[in-house]
Protein backbone atom coordinates (compact mmCIF):
# COMPACT_ATOMS: atom_id res chain seq x y z
CA UNK A 1 0.00 0.00 0.00
CA UNK A 2 1.43 3.37 -1.06
CA UNK A 3 1.26 5.96 1.67
CA UNK A 4 0.12 9.40 0.62
CA UNK A 5 2.86 12.03 0.93
CA UNK A 6 2.74 14.04 4.10
CA UNK A 7 2.01 17.71 3.46
CA UNK A 8 2.70 20.80 5.52
CA UNK A 9 -0.99 21.73 5.31
CA UNK A 10 -1.91 18.31 6.70
CA UNK A 11 0.60 18.64 9.52
CA UNK A 12 -0.66 22.10 10.42
CA UNK A 13 -4.29 20.90 10.32
CA UNK A 14 -3.59 17.95 12.62
CA UNK A 15 -1.45 19.96 14.99
CA UNK A 16 -3.89 22.87 15.21
CA UNK A 17 -6.90 20.58 15.60
CA UNK A 18 -5.16 18.62 18.36
CA UNK A 19 -4.01 21.70 20.22
CA UNK A 20 -7.24 23.66 19.80
CA UNK A 21 -9.29 20.62 20.82
CA UNK A 22 -7.06 19.99 23.84
CA UNK A 23 -7.26 23.60 24.96
CA UNK A 24 -11.01 23.54 24.46
CA UNK A 25 -11.35 20.40 26.57
CA UNK A 26 -9.22 21.94 29.31
CA UNK A 27 -11.42 25.03 29.21
CA UNK A 28 -14.53 22.84 29.42
CA UNK A 29 -13.10 21.00 32.44
CA UNK A 30 -12.28 24.32 34.07
CA UNK A 31 -15.82 25.52 33.40
CA UNK A 32 -17.24 22.27 34.81
CA UNK A 33 -15.14 22.66 37.94
CA UNK A 34 -16.31 26.25 38.34
CA UNK A 35 -19.97 25.34 37.65
CA UNK A 36 -19.74 22.46 40.14
CA UNK A 37 -18.56 24.90 42.79
CA UNK A 38 -21.33 27.36 41.94
CA UNK A 39 -23.99 24.63 41.95
CA UNK A 40 -22.90 23.36 45.36
CA UNK A 41 -22.68 26.91 46.66
CA UNK A 42 -26.21 27.73 45.49
CA UNK A 43 -27.64 24.46 46.79
CA UNK A 44 -25.96 25.03 50.16
CA UNK A 45 -27.31 28.58 50.37
CA UNK A 46 -30.77 27.31 49.57
CA UNK A 47 -30.40 24.59 52.19
CA UNK A 48 -29.39 27.10 54.87
CA UNK A 49 -32.22 29.45 53.96
CA UNK A 50 -34.83 26.66 54.09
CA UNK A 51 -33.47 25.41 57.41
CA UNK A 52 -33.75 28.80 59.11
CA UNK A 53 -37.27 29.40 57.76
CA UNK A 54 -38.45 25.96 58.87
CA UNK A 55 -36.85 26.12 62.34
CA UNK A 56 -39.25 28.69 63.81
CA UNK A 57 -42.28 26.91 62.40
CA UNK A 58 -41.04 23.56 63.72
CA UNK A 59 -40.43 24.96 67.21
CA UNK A 60 -43.94 26.48 67.33
CA UNK A 61 -45.46 23.18 66.27
CA UNK A 62 -43.42 21.36 68.88
CA UNK A 63 -44.60 23.77 71.63
CA UNK A 64 -48.17 23.23 70.54
CA UNK A 65 -47.75 19.48 70.92
CA UNK A 66 -45.66 19.62 74.10
CA UNK A 67 -48.54 18.96 76.57
CA UNK A 68 -49.23 15.64 74.91
CA UNK A 69 -45.60 14.48 75.46
CA UNK A 70 -44.44 12.88 78.71
CA UNK A 71 -40.80 13.56 79.66
CA UNK A 72 -38.73 10.41 79.32
CA UNK A 73 -41.57 8.49 77.70
CA UNK A 74 -40.87 6.68 74.44
CA UNK A 75 -41.88 8.72 71.40
CA UNK A 76 -44.47 7.65 68.92
CA UNK A 77 -43.56 8.24 65.29
CA UNK A 78 -44.08 11.95 64.87
CA UNK A 79 -46.64 13.40 62.52
CA UNK A 80 -45.06 15.16 59.56
CA UNK A 81 -44.95 18.93 59.88
CA UNK A 82 -45.20 19.56 56.12
CA UNK A 83 -46.91 16.53 54.60
CA UNK A 84 -46.67 17.86 51.02
CA UNK A 85 -43.15 19.30 51.28
CA UNK A 86 -40.31 17.79 49.23
CA UNK A 87 -37.79 18.76 51.93
CA UNK A 88 -36.39 15.96 54.07
CA UNK A 89 -35.95 17.18 57.65
CA UNK A 90 -36.19 16.26 61.32
CA UNK A 91 -36.23 18.10 64.64
CA UNK A 92 -34.21 16.37 67.39
CA UNK A 93 -33.23 17.11 70.96
CA UNK A 94 -29.82 16.80 72.52
CA UNK A 95 -30.32 13.04 72.95
CA UNK A 96 -30.88 12.67 69.20
CA UNK A 97 -34.57 11.88 69.73
CA UNK A 98 -36.66 12.80 66.67
CA UNK A 99 -39.42 15.16 67.73
CA UNK A 100 -40.67 16.09 64.28
CA UNK A 101 -39.89 14.48 60.93
CA UNK A 102 -40.83 14.83 57.28
CA UNK A 103 -43.03 12.30 55.58
CA UNK A 104 -41.44 9.16 54.11
CA UNK A 105 -37.98 9.95 55.38
CA UNK A 106 -35.62 7.23 54.10
CA UNK A 107 -33.93 5.18 56.84
CA UNK A 108 -30.46 6.26 58.00
CA UNK A 109 -30.89 9.61 56.27
CA UNK A 110 -29.73 11.53 59.34
CA UNK A 111 -27.04 9.12 60.49
CA UNK A 112 -24.84 12.02 61.58
CA UNK A 113 -24.17 13.85 64.80
CA UNK A 114 -26.19 16.91 65.74
CA UNK A 115 -23.18 19.22 65.51
CA UNK A 116 -24.16 22.47 63.71
CA UNK A 117 -22.98 22.79 60.12
CA UNK A 118 -22.75 20.64 57.02
CA UNK A 119 -22.15 16.89 56.87
CA UNK A 120 -22.01 14.49 53.94
CA UNK A 121 -23.34 10.96 53.59
CA UNK A 122 -23.20 8.76 50.55
CA UNK A 123 -26.43 10.11 49.10
CA UNK A 124 -27.23 13.18 51.20
CA UNK A 125 -25.90 16.62 52.07
CA UNK A 126 -27.15 17.45 55.59
CA UNK A 127 -27.25 20.84 57.28
CA UNK A 128 -27.76 21.04 61.06
CA UNK A 129 -28.80 24.23 62.85
CA UNK A 130 -29.17 24.64 66.64
CA UNK A 131 -31.80 26.73 68.39
CA UNK A 132 -30.16 29.78 70.00
CA UNK A 133 -31.80 29.21 73.48
CA UNK A 134 -33.04 25.62 73.61
CA UNK A 135 -31.46 22.20 73.21
CA UNK A 136 -33.15 21.63 69.87
CA UNK A 137 -31.56 20.84 66.49
CA UNK A 138 -33.13 21.00 63.04
CA UNK A 139 -31.51 18.81 60.38
CA UNK A 140 -32.38 19.27 56.71
CA UNK A 141 -31.16 16.83 54.04
CA UNK A 142 -30.59 17.54 50.36
CA UNK A 143 -30.08 14.60 47.91
CA UNK A 144 -26.71 14.70 46.19
CA UNK A 145 -28.22 13.20 43.02
CA UNK A 146 -29.89 16.53 42.30
CA UNK A 147 -26.51 18.24 42.32
CA UNK A 148 -24.93 15.58 40.12
CA UNK A 149 -27.85 15.82 37.73
CA UNK A 150 -27.40 19.58 37.41
CA UNK A 151 -23.65 19.13 36.85
CA UNK A 152 -24.21 16.40 34.21
CA UNK A 153 -26.63 18.64 32.36
CA UNK A 154 -23.99 21.38 32.28
CA UNK A 155 -21.22 19.00 31.15
CA UNK A 156 -23.47 17.50 28.49
CA UNK A 157 -24.33 20.94 27.19
CA UNK A 158 -20.65 21.81 26.83
CA UNK A 159 -19.24 18.53 25.48
CA UNK A 160 -21.87 17.82 22.82
CA UNK A 161 -21.15 21.08 20.90
CA UNK A 162 -17.42 20.40 21.25
CA UNK A 163 -17.72 16.91 19.76
CA UNK A 164 -19.89 18.26 16.96
CA UNK A 165 -17.63 21.24 16.22
CA UNK A 166 -14.22 19.45 16.17
CA UNK A 167 -14.74 17.90 12.68
CA UNK A 168 -15.95 21.26 11.37
CA UNK A 169 -12.95 22.91 13.04
CA UNK A 170 -10.59 20.44 11.35
CA UNK A 171 -12.11 21.18 7.92
CA UNK A 172 -11.92 24.92 8.55
CA UNK A 173 -8.29 24.73 9.70
CA UNK A 174 -7.40 22.60 6.69
CA UNK A 175 -8.97 25.15 4.36
CA UNK A 176 -7.18 28.02 6.11
CA UNK A 177 -3.81 26.18 6.09
CA UNK A 178 -4.07 25.41 2.38
CA UNK A 179 -5.01 28.99 1.59
CA UNK A 180 -2.17 30.47 3.64
CA UNK A 181 0.37 28.04 2.18
CA UNK A 182 -0.38 28.96 -1.43
CA UNK A 183 2.38 31.54 -1.25
CA UNK A 184 4.79 28.81 -0.10
CA UNK A 185 3.87 26.69 -3.11
CA UNK A 186 4.42 29.73 -5.32
CA UNK A 187 7.85 30.25 -3.75
CA UNK A 188 8.72 26.58 -4.26
CA UNK A 189 7.60 26.83 -7.89
CA UNK A 190 9.81 29.88 -8.49
CA UNK A 191 12.81 28.09 -6.95
CA UNK A 192 12.13 24.98 -9.07
CA UNK A 193 12.13 27.07 -12.25
CA UNK A 194 15.62 28.44 -11.57
CA UNK A 195 18.53 26.75 -13.36
CA UNK A 196 22.04 27.47 -14.49
CA UNK A 197 20.57 29.42 -17.39
CA UNK A 198 18.14 31.39 -15.21
CA UNK A 199 19.47 32.71 -11.91
CA UNK A 200 17.24 35.78 -11.70
CA UNK A 201 16.25 36.86 -8.17
CA UNK A 202 12.90 35.57 -6.96
CA UNK A 203 10.33 38.34 -6.71
CA UNK A 204 7.15 37.40 -4.82
CA UNK A 205 5.43 40.40 -3.25
CA UNK A 206 3.34 39.92 -0.15
CA UNK A 207 5.43 37.17 1.43
CA UNK A 208 5.03 36.83 5.21
CA UNK A 209 8.07 37.73 7.30
CA UNK A 210 9.26 34.12 7.77
CA UNK A 211 9.05 33.29 4.06
CA UNK A 212 10.52 36.66 3.10
CA UNK A 213 13.64 35.69 5.05
CA UNK A 214 13.76 32.40 3.12
CA UNK A 215 13.25 34.24 -0.17
CA UNK A 216 16.03 36.72 0.64
CA UNK A 217 18.39 33.88 1.56
CA UNK A 218 17.55 32.05 -1.67
CA UNK A 219 18.18 35.25 -3.65
CA UNK A 220 21.56 35.68 -1.99
CA UNK A 221 22.37 32.06 -2.83
CA UNK A 222 21.33 32.63 -6.43
CA UNK A 223 23.50 35.73 -6.52
CA UNK A 224 26.50 33.76 -5.25
CA UNK A 225 25.83 31.00 -7.79
CA UNK A 226 25.55 33.59 -10.55
CA UNK A 227 28.85 35.13 -9.49
CA UNK A 228 30.51 31.72 -9.39
CA UNK A 229 29.22 30.90 -12.86
CA UNK A 230 30.32 34.31 -14.12
CA UNK A 231 33.80 33.71 -12.71
CA UNK A 232 33.90 30.29 -14.38
CA UNK A 233 32.72 31.68 -17.72
CA UNK A 234 35.09 34.64 -17.45
CA UNK A 235 38.02 32.34 -16.69
CA UNK A 236 37.18 30.19 -19.70
CA UNK A 237 36.74 33.25 -21.95
CA UNK A 238 39.90 34.92 -20.67
CA UNK A 239 41.89 31.70 -21.02
CA UNK A 240 40.71 31.26 -24.59
CA UNK A 241 41.51 34.91 -25.33
CA UNK A 242 44.86 35.21 -23.59
CA UNK A 243 46.44 31.77 -23.95
CA UNK A 244 45.72 31.10 -27.62
CA UNK A 245 48.48 33.40 -28.98
CA UNK A 246 51.38 32.31 -26.71
CA UNK A 247 50.45 28.65 -27.17
CA UNK A 248 50.49 29.05 -30.96
CA UNK A 249 53.78 30.96 -30.80
CA UNK A 250 55.44 28.33 -28.60
CA UNK A 251 54.24 25.51 -30.90
CA UNK A 252 55.45 27.37 -33.99
CA UNK A 253 58.87 28.12 -32.49
CA UNK A 254 59.38 24.56 -31.34
CA UNK A 255 58.30 23.22 -34.73
CA UNK A 256 60.71 25.62 -36.42
CA UNK A 257 63.51 24.54 -34.09
CA UNK A 258 62.83 20.90 -34.92
CA UNK A 259 62.80 21.63 -38.60
CA UNK A 260 66.19 23.41 -38.34
CA UNK A 261 67.89 21.02 -35.98
CA UNK A 262 67.01 22.97 -32.76
CA UNK A 263 68.42 26.40 -33.51
CA UNK A 264 69.23 28.27 -30.30
CA UNK A 265 67.26 31.37 -31.32
CA UNK A 266 64.10 29.34 -31.92
CA UNK A 267 64.45 27.47 -28.62
CA UNK A 268 64.92 30.77 -26.82
CA UNK A 269 61.86 32.18 -28.56
CA UNK A 270 59.87 29.12 -27.53
CA UNK A 271 61.02 29.57 -23.92
CA UNK A 272 59.98 33.21 -24.08
CA UNK A 273 56.58 32.19 -25.38
CA UNK A 274 56.19 29.64 -22.57
CA UNK A 275 57.24 32.30 -20.08
CA UNK A 276 54.58 34.59 -21.50
CA UNK A 277 52.06 31.73 -21.27
CA UNK A 278 52.93 31.07 -17.63
CA UNK A 279 52.69 34.78 -16.83
CA UNK A 280 49.31 35.09 -18.47
CA UNK A 281 48.02 31.94 -16.77
CA UNK A 282 49.11 33.42 -13.43
CA UNK A 283 47.20 36.62 -14.20
CA UNK A 284 44.08 34.68 -15.14
CA UNK A 285 44.22 32.67 -11.92
CA UNK A 286 44.70 35.86 -9.93
CA UNK A 287 41.68 37.40 -11.62
CA UNK A 288 39.58 34.29 -11.03
CA UNK A 289 40.53 34.20 -7.35
CA UNK A 290 39.83 37.91 -6.94
CA UNK A 291 36.42 37.68 -8.61
CA UNK A 292 35.30 34.62 -6.68
CA UNK A 293 36.21 36.15 -3.29
CA UNK A 294 35.79 32.67 -1.77
CA UNK A 295 39.39 32.41 -0.57
CA UNK A 296 39.77 35.97 0.74
CA UNK A 297 40.71 35.94 4.40
CA UNK A 298 39.91 38.60 6.95
CA UNK A 299 42.80 39.40 9.29
CA UNK A 300 44.91 42.29 10.49
CA UNK A 301 47.31 43.39 7.74
CA UNK A 302 50.36 45.55 8.49
CA UNK A 303 50.67 47.75 5.40
CA UNK A 304 54.35 48.57 6.10
CA UNK A 305 55.18 44.86 6.15
CA UNK A 306 53.03 44.35 3.03
CA UNK A 307 54.84 47.10 1.10
CA UNK A 308 58.26 45.83 2.19
CA UNK A 309 57.41 42.24 1.19
CA UNK A 310 56.25 43.19 -2.29
CA UNK A 311 59.15 45.63 -2.87
CA UNK A 312 61.63 42.95 -1.77
CA UNK A 313 60.35 40.64 -4.53
CA UNK A 314 61.15 43.30 -7.16
CA UNK A 315 64.50 44.17 -5.58
CA UNK A 316 65.54 40.57 -6.27
CA UNK A 317 64.90 41.10 -10.00
CA UNK A 318 68.00 42.41 -11.82
CA UNK A 319 65.86 44.42 -14.23
CA UNK A 320 63.74 46.15 -11.56
CA UNK A 321 65.92 46.49 -8.45
CA UNK A 322 67.29 49.90 -9.41
CA UNK A 323 63.91 51.36 -10.31
CA UNK A 324 61.83 50.63 -7.15
CA UNK A 325 61.77 53.02 -4.18
CA UNK A 326 59.80 52.32 -0.99
CA UNK A 327 58.53 55.03 1.32
CA UNK A 328 56.80 54.15 4.62
CA UNK A 329 55.62 56.31 7.55
CA UNK A 330 58.10 56.76 10.36
CA UNK A 331 55.43 57.14 13.02
CA UNK A 332 54.26 54.28 15.23
CA UNK A 333 52.16 52.24 15.23
CA UNK A 334 52.16 51.03 11.63
CA UNK A 335 48.91 51.45 9.64
CA UNK A 336 46.73 48.34 10.06
CA UNK A 337 43.76 47.26 7.93
CA UNK A 338 41.45 44.22 7.92
CA UNK A 339 41.87 42.10 4.81
CA UNK A 340 43.70 39.35 2.97
CA UNK A 341 47.49 39.85 2.98
CA UNK A 342 48.08 37.74 -0.14
CA UNK A 343 45.27 39.38 -2.14
CA UNK A 344 46.46 42.89 -1.27
CA UNK A 345 50.01 41.85 -2.19
CA UNK A 346 48.73 40.68 -5.59
CA UNK A 347 47.01 44.02 -6.13
CA UNK A 348 50.12 46.02 -5.17
CA UNK A 349 52.34 43.78 -7.29
CA UNK A 350 50.14 44.35 -10.35
CA UNK A 351 50.27 48.12 -9.88
CA UNK A 352 54.06 48.03 -9.68
CA UNK A 353 54.31 45.81 -12.78
CA UNK A 354 52.10 48.20 -14.74
CA UNK A 355 54.29 51.17 -13.77
CA UNK A 356 57.47 49.28 -14.65
CA UNK A 357 56.01 48.35 -18.05
CA UNK A 358 54.66 51.77 -19.00
CA UNK A 359 56.84 54.32 -17.15
CA UNK A 360 59.82 53.93 -19.48
CA UNK A 361 63.07 54.50 -17.58
CA UNK A 362 61.30 56.44 -14.80
CA UNK A 363 61.65 55.28 -11.23
CA UNK A 364 58.62 53.83 -9.49
CA UNK A 365 57.76 54.99 -5.96
CA UNK A 366 55.83 52.63 -3.67
CA UNK A 367 54.41 54.60 -0.76
CA UNK A 368 52.56 53.42 2.37
CA UNK A 369 50.83 56.32 4.14
CA UNK A 370 49.84 56.60 7.78
CA UNK A 371 46.15 56.85 6.82
CA UNK A 372 46.17 53.36 5.21
CA UNK A 373 46.80 54.26 1.57
CA UNK A 374 48.91 52.16 -0.82
CA UNK A 375 50.33 54.41 -3.55
CA UNK A 376 52.29 53.48 -6.68
CA UNK A 377 53.58 56.54 -8.55
CA UNK A 378 55.84 57.05 -11.55
CA UNK A 379 57.03 59.97 -13.67
CA UNK A 380 56.46 58.30 -17.04
CA UNK A 381 54.44 59.61 -19.96
CA UNK A 382 51.11 58.83 -18.27
CA UNK A 383 47.79 58.36 -20.06
CA UNK A 384 45.09 60.64 -21.39
CA UNK A 385 41.93 61.41 -19.47
CA UNK A 386 39.85 59.27 -21.85
CA UNK A 387 42.18 56.28 -21.45
CA UNK A 388 42.21 56.75 -17.67
CA UNK A 389 38.50 55.89 -17.42
CA UNK A 390 38.91 52.56 -19.24
CA UNK A 391 41.96 51.17 -17.46
CA UNK A 392 39.92 49.11 -14.96
CA UNK A 393 38.31 47.12 -17.77
CA UNK A 394 39.74 43.82 -18.94
CA UNK A 395 42.07 43.66 -21.95
CA UNK A 396 42.68 47.43 -21.84
CA UNK A 397 46.29 48.49 -22.35
CA UNK A 398 47.98 51.89 -22.06
CA UNK A 399 49.26 51.63 -25.61
CA UNK A 400 49.50 48.92 -28.19
CA UNK A 401 53.28 49.27 -28.33
CA UNK A 402 53.87 48.02 -24.79
CA UNK A 403 53.59 44.47 -23.54
CA UNK A 404 50.78 43.50 -21.24
CA UNK A 405 47.56 41.57 -21.07
CA UNK A 406 45.05 44.19 -19.98
CA UNK A 407 44.24 42.21 -16.82
CA UNK A 408 46.38 43.90 -14.16
CA UNK A 409 44.06 46.84 -13.41
CA UNK A 410 41.01 44.58 -13.59
CA UNK A 411 42.57 42.31 -10.97
CA UNK A 412 43.44 45.28 -8.77
CA UNK A 413 39.94 46.80 -9.08
CA UNK A 414 38.31 43.48 -8.18
CA UNK A 415 40.50 42.90 -5.11
CA UNK A 416 39.99 46.48 -3.94
CA UNK A 417 36.19 46.14 -4.30
CA UNK A 418 36.21 42.88 -2.30
CA UNK A 419 37.95 44.76 0.55
CA UNK A 420 35.43 47.58 0.56
CA UNK A 421 38.16 50.02 -0.51
CA UNK A 422 38.64 52.48 -3.39
CA UNK A 423 41.02 52.52 -6.33
CA UNK A 424 41.91 56.06 -7.43
CA UNK A 425 43.82 56.63 -10.67
CA UNK A 426 45.44 59.98 -11.59
CA UNK A 427 47.48 61.01 -14.58
CA UNK A 428 49.47 63.07 -13.96
CA UNK A 429 49.74 62.82 -10.16
CA UNK A 430 48.78 65.85 -8.11
CA UNK A 431 51.47 68.52 -8.37
CA UNK A 432 53.37 66.78 -11.24
CA UNK A 433 53.61 67.59 -14.92
CA UNK A 434 53.72 63.97 -16.14
CA UNK A 435 53.39 60.52 -14.72
CA UNK A 436 50.78 58.15 -13.37
CA UNK A 437 49.52 57.39 -9.86
CA UNK A 438 47.39 54.50 -8.59
CA UNK A 439 46.14 54.79 -5.01
CA UNK A 440 44.36 52.08 -2.98
CA UNK A 441 42.39 53.73 -0.17
CA UNK A 442 41.73 51.13 2.56
CA UNK A 443 39.57 51.59 5.70
CA UNK A 444 41.68 51.41 8.88
CA UNK A 445 41.16 48.46 11.19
Amino acid sequence: MIKAPDTLAGRLTRALTLWVGSVWILCVLAVVWYVDREINYNFDNELVEVSHRMFDIAVEELDRRQPDLQPGAPLIAPTPLFPDAAVVYQLVDRDDRALLRSAETPPNTFDVSNAPGFANLEAWRIYTVRHPTRELFLQVADPLRDRRKALNHTLFGLLVPLIAVIPLLALLLRHIARGELKVLRALAGEIARRSGADLRPIALPGLPRELKVVGDDVNRLLERLSQALDVERALAANAAHELRTPLAAARLRLQTALDHDLRRSDVQAALNALHTLAHRAEKLLQLSRAESGASLARGRVDLVRLGATVAQEFWQDLHARDRIDLEVPETEPAPIVMGDFDALAIALRNLIENSLNYAGDSRVLVEVTADCHLVVRDAGPGVSEAELGNLKQRHQRYTAEHTGYGLGMSIVATIVAKHGARLELRSPPTGAATGFEARIVLPPA
